[in-house]
């Protein structure tokens, strides 16, 4: 098998994705894209939100958030331009919703983004290009706004590797938690919640990762003593 950093060259990532996107038309929506939803909504996602969703590939991320997002603004980024073909054509009943062909090595937009999700993107974005990356969200965002990634848990991946070579994309790297908070706190992000969860197999197989801004808070509010009880009697039940 080729050397994964032999083919990290941009024409042919999207000469990838652009025949990839036969096999996300297959699949649909699945169990994987609804539970990224679900996480988003529990990391604070409201219907008024901007979104930015990097990689939406056809869409289908993308669909279940613009269903739910009836006063806020969407982009989706991807690669390659067939599947962003099909993701606006696929989402074309929605009038805020934004599809463009970008690899966010240069992203511009004018839109400060509330939301960013990643559905199991990073791990196909070279290791190297990550710094840079973050610091484009930090442009993107402000304060008050958070990052969700997914990724495949790193432990399943490099069993993947070894006796599922097959599955793996063009690039398909392990990504360590050094490496990823190496990466983004140098923009003002900071490490908010790591959820690993199970899909497929009865192990952990993807991590949901929340990202939050850095917030230096001036003072701390002590909970009311009411409510300082009551938790310490729910905490011996």
């Amino acid at each position: 098998m080729k050397n994964q950093k032999d083919l990290a060259s941009r024409e042919q990532v999207e000469d990838f994705y652009n025949t990839f996107k036969e096999h996300q038309k297959q699949l649909g929506i699945n169990i994987r894209h609804r539970t990224i939803f679900k996480n988003l909504k529990q990391a604070g996602l409201k219907p008024n939100m901007n979104v930015l969703e990097i990689g939406c590939g056809i869409g289908t991320v993308s669909h279940l958030v613009l269903k739910y997002l009836t006063k806020g603004k969407f982009v989706g980024v991807d690669i390659s331009p067939e599947s962003i073909a099909h993701a606006k054509k696929f989402n074309a009943a929605f009038k805020n919703a934004e599809f463009l062909v970008n690899d966010m090595s240069a992203f511009n937009h004018s839109l400060k983004f509330d939301v960013v999700v990643l559905p199991d993107v990073l791990e196909h974005i070279p290791v190297e290009q990550h710094a840079n990356l973050f610091a484009v969200l930090k442009a993107h965002t402000h304060e008050k706004s958070f990052v969700l990634i997914n990724i495949p848990e790193p432990n399943c991946l490099d069993w993947a590797r070894k006796h599922q070579p097959e599955k793996l994309q063009i690039i398909d790297q392990s990504l360590s938690m050094q490496d990823l908070l190496n990466n983004v706190y140098p923009s003002d992000f900071e490490l908010f919640s790591l959820q690993p969860y199970s899909l497929q197999f009865t192990d952990p197989d993807y991590i949901s990762i929340v990202l939050k801004r850095k917030n230096k808070k001036e003072t701390y509010t002590f909970k009311s003593k009411i409510t300082l009880g009551k938790e310490n009697l729910l905490s011996k039940i």
